[in-house]
């Protein structure tokens, strides 16, 4: 089955599957390696376990557990397509404390874990500034608590964790142009990265990555207005690895590319004329 890695951390990888078995191949007994849950994106395909059998379509979820014999059907030819997010023991411990999460098998297509399997999607195609290991984690996060069958509401968030939110705050956007992971920056808290991910998206209202681009976009605007360094030198200056990627970024964020935002910055006025007079149009009339 072709697997391409698309994110690997110490505590949690994301891994895209893609299986074009036909229904004439002998399926064979496999092992689960590592804890795991996947999100089935695209096509069909049935799953044996623990003396169970489950028939997954997209929006299923497999719940893999780590040393579990399973064995995988293809009764239709469409082929299947995973995202899998693939935990350490001691994170998958953490995550299934409060649930029969390991012993589950698979979850049935539900629109919460639906919208939220395409947000990862989304982050791994690089369609959304939620970063993927966040997206991720969000993922597991509600999943967990909808095996343990547990309303969403919102954390008491106490004078200390409000401080802690907003010092990690400063430390990302002092370092904004170096990389910086979910799992450090929850350690420099003093947090798990679940209870980390909550408590700053609570506290500040945006996650920790979105807030770690926003900072070097600040950063990027700054020396687009004020610098003549080449735009990819202004790109990799402030942490982005790669210049497509900080160009959709910077054009999602400011409606222009750094190119014509640069242009405006330096006194042409036509760059944001068509916005202003929709603006007036719309709000001065």
């Amino acid at each position: 089955m072709p697997a391409l890695t698309l994110l690997e951390r110490e505590a949690l990888s994301v891994i895209d599957y893609r299986c074009d078995a036909r229904p004439a191949e002998r399926p064979a007994v496999e092992q689960h390696g590592t804890y795991s849950l996947s999100y089935v994106r695209k096509g069909s395909f049935g799953y044996r376990v623990r003396g169970e059998a489950f028939d997954l379509v997209a929006g299923s979820v497999l719940i893999g557990r780590r040393g579990d014999e399973y064995v995988c059907t293809h009764d239709h030819v469409c082929g299947d397509e995973c995202l899998s997010i693939q935990l350490s023991p001691a994170l998958a411990e953490t995550v299934g404390r409060r649930a029969a999460l390991w012993r589950t098998g698979c979850l049935p297509p539900l629109a919460e874990l639906g919208v939220l399997g395409e947000l990862a999607q989304a982050a791994a195609d690089g369609r959304s500034d939620i970063g993927l290991e966040e997206a991720a984690l969000l993922f597991a996060m509600r999943l967990v608590e909808i095996v343990a069958g547990e309303k969403r509401t919102p954390l008491p968030v106490r004078e200390r964790d409000r401080r802690r939110a907003v010092e990690a705050a400063l430390r990302i956007d002092a370092a904004c142009d170096q990389a910086i992971d979910l799992a450090r920056a929850a350690r420099d808290a003093g947090l798990s990265p679940f209870h980390f991910l909550r408590l700053f998206a609570q506290v500040l209202g945006v996650t920790p990555h979105q807030y770690l681009v926003r900072s070097r976009l600040r950063r990027a605007a700054r020396l687009l207005a004020d610098d003549e360094r080449p735009i990819t030198d202004v790109a990799f200056d402030v942490g982005f690895g790669d210049l497509s990627n900080f160009v959709r970024t910077f054009h999602r964020a400011a409606g222009v590319s750094p190119r014509r935002f640069r242009r405006a910055a330096k006194g042409d006025r036509k760059i944001f004329q068509t916005r202003l007079a929709a603006f007036e149009a719309v709000y001065l009339r």
